[in-house]
Order: structure tokens, then sequence, then C-alpha cells
């Protein structure tokens, strides 16, 4: 029963699919990737939750608590909480600038800025290489969920089919399908999250199974993990907003306004998080000895649910893996179609990107089996490269007057010292090392553009 009902909806999210190009013919580049900029509020607002609210949420935030203690989930939810905010300020003004450079891609930003192929070749390079963890997470979110739930087929098997539906939502309608598809995979998720906490709760009572998991874990937090989760919401709430399928999913939006009222709504999502720790405390509490910390959620769900309600959460986790996969490679096809390969007229644009979406999740998958990690250590690491984008995506929505060569310098620096002090896994003391490199970022581009005023503001030399 659960494997039908677990078919069903991935076929009714095909012919949500195909449902979203009706009526309209052949689709311009710029309808592929980002819908002509004419999504309403509705469209932008499911869109926007079906990329911040993924696999991770099911997969990564209950593992995490599992495999570290509740006090790691807190850092989860602040980092959100605090980001909402900041994409109410910043996202019109990133609509208004994508508009103004006719942008589809987060390098069309800089290039359109700054006049500089350089920079526009770094941040695009940058891009794909922080991307690429992402992408694994959802990969790896997605074995978890299945094998979680007691389908135990090879990961590669899993993984391959993953890929395949990924690249026939992207084919079918680019963008539009991504969309459609988001809002019965928000539907799905959140009936899913919610049955499995009240199931919980009816069996084992939400204050008996807090008692039995404080037994497991501390409910404190020391220095270093507040250090760590004060350090890592600042940190990420920042690099939220500046992901490149973040930025690209502002570009879809009607107006300016239209932004605005998706953010006001976003944090009604969170009112779900409670019912996941419940279900990752289930966890902890019947000391289940779990194959992966990933698959802690769903050990409460196959535990106390019916067939057909496995059916609809392993539905609701697998779409959600999808559709930010779908995400991931709409940002990274017309990245390198449009921004590391110039000149290409835009009639092969759309073409030659699903060649490059074929690649990425190849190699993505090669990644995935080849090194496993827990997914909290992937988000990480992603945040790490794309929250040095932050200073320089300020200076273009603001239209500050600054080198091209500064914000060049100070990015790369912040990158690469990222990468190192991660591989020899450097302890700040629980500090963020991303938000330590964001500072060195920020250091060296005023002073790079502070030593050498160039004789035109948007020359890179």
């Amino acid at each position: 029963m659960a494997t039908a009902v677990f078919l069903g909806f991935l076929a009714f999210s095909l012919y949500l699919a195909i449902r979203s190009k009706k009526g309209r013919g052949p689709q311009s580049v710029h309808d592929f990737f980002v819908a002509s900029r004419q999504f309403g509020a509705y469209l932008v607002f499911f869109l926007a939750a079906g990329e911040i609210y993924s696999i991770g949420t099911m997969v990564g935030f209950p593992g995490g608590i599992y495999a570290k203690g509740p006090t790691y989930g807190v850092w989860f939810l602040g980092y959100i909480l605090l980001a909402y905010p900041v994409g109410y300020f910043i996202g019109p003004k990133i609509w208004q600038a994508g508009k103004r450079y006719n942008a589809i891609t987060l390098p069309d930003l800089f290039k359109g800025h700054f006049q500089s192929r350089s920079l526009e070749l770094i941040v695009a390079g940058s891009a794909i290489v922080f991307l690429l963890p992402w992408g694994q997470l959802q990969f790896t979110g997605l074995v978890a969920a299945l094998n979680g739930l007691g389908w135990n087929f090879k990961p590669l098997y899993l993984i391959l089919i993953s890929a395949l539906l990924a690249f026939t939502y992207i084919a079918i309608a680019g963008v539009r399908a991504s969309a459609y598809i988001a809002v019965l995979k928000d539907i799905l998720m959140v009936v899913a999250i919610v049955v499995t906490g009240v199931a919980v709760s009816m069996e084992v009572g939400v204050t008996d199974v807090f008692h039995a998991a404080s037994l497991h874990v501390s409910n404190q937090m020391n220095p270093h993990q507040l250090t760590f989760s004060m350090s890592t919401m600042l940190f990420q709430s920042l690099g939220f907003y500046v992901m490149p399928f973040a930025v690209q999913n502002f570009f879809t939006a009607k107006s300016a306004n239209t932004i605005r009222r998706t953010q006001v709504a976003m944090p009604l999502y969170m009112l779900m998080y409670p019912f996941l720790v419940v279900a990752s405390y289930y966890a902890i509490s019947q000391n289940l000895h779990l194959a992966s910390p990933n698959e802690a959620f769903f050990a409460a769900a196959i535990r106390l649910l019916p067939g057909w309600l496995l059916g609809l959460v392993a539905a609701g986790a697998s779409l959600s893996g999808l559709l930010v996969l779908a995400g991931i490679c709409l940002a990274i096809g017309p990245i390198v179609t449009r921004n590391l390969l110039p000149g290409m007229p835009e009639a092969r644009q759309k073409t030659s990107a699903k060649v490059v979406i074929v690649l990425y999740l190849l190699v993505s998958i090669v990644m995935t089996l080849l090194t496993p990690n827990l997914m909290l250590t992937l988000i990480n690491t992603t945040y790490y490269g794309v929250t040095q984008f932050f200073p320089g995506v300020m200076v273009v929505l603001f239209g500050l007057r600054v080198r091209p060569a500064a914000i060049a310098s100070g990015m790369l620096t912040g990158q690469v010292l990222a990468i190192i002090l991660y591989v020899l896994q450097i302890d700040l003391g629980g500090f963020n090392l991303g938000l330590l490199c964001l500072g060195v970022n920020l250091l060296v581009l005023t002073a790079v553009n502070l030593t050498a005023k160039p004789s035109r503001a948007h020359a890179l030399s």
C-alpha cells in the first residue's frame, strides 16, 4: 500500500509538470529559467518555500538532533528566522537589480553592475563549486528517507532514479514545473511532519518522550555550543538569500512587492518544527540504533504510521529533495551557458544548459556514493563559500562604487581561507569559521579598494 501511494503522488507530480506548460508553446530561455518574471505571490511563495524547506528539514534537522543532541538544532531554527527579515529588505532590491540588468543568474548581477568579465567568471566558478555539496545533500537525504522507510534498494539505484526524475521535471517546463510541483510538495511535507509528530504524542506523550530523551542527551549548552549556535545563525542568515538558486527564484516574481508579500508569510512554516523535534526525541528516547542519524525522523514514522501514510511521508520527503535538486540544476545550467561560456546565443542556451545539468547530476551522484556525510556537515560546507558573495551583492544592490578587483580579492580570500580551515579542522572555540572568513573578506575588500583608486570605477585591474 505504501508503495502504491508513493508512486501515485510521483505520477501526479509529473502531471503537474506537464500541466504547467499547457498553452505556452516553445519556452524562451528567460521563461524556462525565470518564468519571464511573471509569477505572482502564490507561486513565488511556494517556489521559495520549496527551496528553503527541503529534504534537509525532514532528514538533516532530526538527524542533527539525534547525532549531536537537541542544542544542535537551535542554530538550524535560528538562522532561518533571522534570514527572513534580511530577505524582506534585500529580496525586492535583488528583483529590481535583476530587471535592470536583464539577469537570469547571480553572476549576471555582478556582470551588469561591474562590467567585469574576470569578476563574472570568479562568481560563476565558485558558485558551481560550492553548490556541489548542496546537490549531494539532496541525494543523501533521498537515500536516507527511502531506506529509513524500509525500502532497502541499493543507494545507486535510488540516486539514479532521483536524478532522472529531477531532470524530467526540468526538461518538461523548467522553473514553471518546479513551481507547480512545489505546491504539492509543501502540502505533503507539512502533513507528513505533523502526522508523525501527532502519532508520537498519542503513542508516548510529549512529556514522557521529552523526559526519556533527556536521559540520553543534555538539554543544556556549554560555552562551545553556544558560541557555535550564535555565530552560525548570524553567518548563515546572511548567506541564505545570496544562494544562486534563491536569487534566481526572486527573478521569477512579477514585482518587488510580490517578494515582500511572500516574505511576510514565510515564518508560518516554522510551526511544523515542534512536530519534528517530537519525532527526533522519540528516536532518542527509544534508544534506536539507526544505520545513520539521517534516518531519525523516519524511524518514528515507520514504527507508528500505517502503510498508506508511510507512502505519503515517502512522497513528501522525496519531492522535497527532488524539487531542490531541480532548483540547483536550473541555477547551474545558465551559469555555465551564460557566464562561463561567453557569446552563446540565447537560442542555444536552454539546450546546452540541459547538457550541463546532466553533467552536474553525474558529479553529484559520484560525490554522494564516494563521500557520504552527515547532512548538517554538507549544509555548513556550502555556506562557507556562498556567504562570501554577500558583500559583493550588497555593493550591487545599493549601487556602491567599489573596485571589481576589491570584490574579487575579498571573495576569493574568504573562500580559500574557509576551505583551508575546514580541511585542517581548526577549532575556533566553537566560532563559525565561515563568519571569521567573511570578516577577513571585508577587510581585504576594504584594503584593496582604498589602496589604489582606478580612473574608472568599474575597471578590474
